[in-house]
This record gives structure tokens, sequence and C-alpha cells, in this order.
């Protein structure tokens, strides 16, 4: 049994990913109060592929069903996107942008892009390029 003073906190994979995804948050926030970084990366996918199901949205943007639900229940609330029944299924909805989720959208690709960039601003452009793609090999 390995001893419990060999257990480091601070060499923690899941603790580093934490601290590094609270300061993405904090940056994120700042510069984008209007909505959270899970409601944008909703209304970037819908501008990416358009109407669509709710229960795909959800799977195009890496959300479990009831995560994607509150999602697009807060951003309906917000007029940023608008909801309809599918005619061939009633019981499924079909999200979409509202004129103003697309245009907070539009206006806001270049502050998201800039918010991305000081995320990895500590470190050299070849080490922010080498750590996504690690980061990626482990989605």
């Amino acid at each position: 049994m390995t001893d419990a003073k060999s257990y480091r906190l601070d060499d923690q994979i899941g603790y580093i990913l934490r601290r590094v995804t609270q300061r993405h948050l904090a940056i994120f926030a700042a510069a984008i109060p209007e909505v959270t970084t899970t409601q944008f990366a909703v209304l970037a996918r819908l501008a990416e592929i358009g109407p669509v199901s709710q229960n795909h949205l959800g799977r195009a943007a890496a959300m479990d069903a009831a995560t994607i639900k509150g999602v697009v229940d807060r951003l309906a609330k917000l007029g940023l996107v608008a909801t309809t029944a599918d005619p061939a299924d009633r019981r499924r909805l079909t999200v979409s942008l509202t004129e103003a989720g697309t245009a907070l959208f539009a206006t806001r690709i270049d502050t998201a892009l800039a918010v991305s960039a000081d995320t990895v601003a500590p470190l050299a452009p070849e080490e922010a390029a080498a750590l996504k793609e690690l980061l990626l090999r482990l989605t």
C-alpha cells in the first residue's frame, strides 16, 4: 500500500486541470459577461451547424441531456436561442439561434479568440500548440 504522504495534490492532473479551467473561466467572464463558457459553446455550435435537435446539439457540444436542456432553457430566457417542436416528432425540440444570438456570437468571436490566446499566454506559441494537441489526445 502506498503511503498517504506520497500523494501530493499539486502533482495531480485533475487538480492542475481544474486550476487552469478556473483561470480560463475568470478570463472569459471578464471578457464576455453576457454568457457563460458553456452557453457560448452552444451559440458557437449552432452558428457552425445551424438549427438542430436539442439532443444532437448536446452531443455536438459535449453535454449530457440534462446539461444541454438547462443551457438551452437559459439561452432561450435571454432571447439568444429559440426552440420549436419538430414537425416529424412533436416530442423533439429543434434549437436555433435568434437574431440576438447570432449578433452576440458574431460580435464576440474576436473576444473569444482573445480569451483563448490569453489563457495560454504564459506559454510560447509552440508550447500552446503542443498543449492543445496533447489535451485533444485525452478527449
